[in-house]
């Protein structure tokens, strides 16, 4: 199984409408390729989890998703690869849902990465 594809297919459903296998499909991704497998590439799907359950309706779990990567270097899955910073998560659509949640609000204040 690939992980890269069970990441893709978590968001084709989440777009589709289909939230509970958007995030079975994004634990799947996680359980394929945990953080201590691979350092750079491991919190890839972690990444899609943070947007998944922020799309879906699970704040907390984005939110604390979102936490741990905004303390760690990683490749990201989507675009030029780059990570989630909180400049970056102040632009991206994908996480609208989370706007007035005030610890996003605090994720977006801290002007670094740990």
């Amino acid at each position: 199984e690939n992980f890269v594809l069970m990441g893709d297919l978590a968001l084709i459903n989440m777009g589709l409408g289909d939230n509970a296998a958007a995030l079975a499909l994004a634990e799947r991704a996680l359980d394929l390729f945990p953080i201590d497998k691979d350092a750079l590439t491991g919190p890839r799907p972690l990444d899609i989890l943070a947007r998944v359950a922020a799309r879906v309706g699970d704040p907390d779990r984005s939110i604390s998703t979102l936490e741990k990567l905004l303390s760690i270097p990683y490749e990201a899955p989507l675009a030029a690869n780059p990570p989630l910073t909180p400049a970056l998560l102040r632009l991206d659509p994908m996480f609208e849902p989370l706007r007035n949640d005030p610890r996003f609000q605090k994720l977006l204040a801290s002007s670094a990465r740990k």
